[in-house]
């Protein structure tokens, strides 16, 4: 049996990595979510903390360590990052949430706000605008 130089095994280990990096996601643009609505995203490796720039605007629920759904809260714009237990960057993506397709209609009556959900005919919906209302008020010129 032939005996391997000490030097040999030592750069046989540095030469490979101990554990490969988690790719961050690859995707630069926007992720567009509607209000109310959900986006499912598939994870590169276990989610061991999300932080969501803004709750208000987004949240996040976890199914399992590697799948998250960003369900879209308030309009606007916030970031959401996912990160593995060691701190290395899952997903970093900025998350867009919109009125999307769906019928909706905001009714003002002076200062007060009232979202309305629109089918065959509009009813008031379950969203509380009045505490958002005064802040995206309309001012005039």
């Amino acid at each position: 049996m032939s005996r391997i130089p000490s030097f040999l095994i030592a750069a046989a280990l540095f030469a490979v990595p101990l554990a490969a990096p988690v790719a961050a996601d690859a995707q630069d643009g926007a992720l567009n979510v509607e209000i109310d609505r959900s986006a499912r995203v598939q994870l590169r490796g276990a989610a061991a903390s999300i932080i969501v720039g803004n709750p208000q605007i987004a949240d996040v629920s976890l199914v399992d360590a590697n799948t998250m759904f960003i369900v879209g809260k308030g309009y606007g714009v916030t970031e959401v990052v996912a990160v593995d237990g060691v701190g290395r960057t899952l997903f970093k993506r900025e998350i867009v949430v919109t009125g999307g397709s769906t019928g909706s209609v905001r009714v003002w009556r002076g200062a007060q706000a009232t979202e309305m959900a629109c089918g065959a005919s509009c009813i008031p919906s379950v969203r509380s605008s009045s505490s958002s209302a005064a802040a995206a008020a309309p001012t005039a010129p």
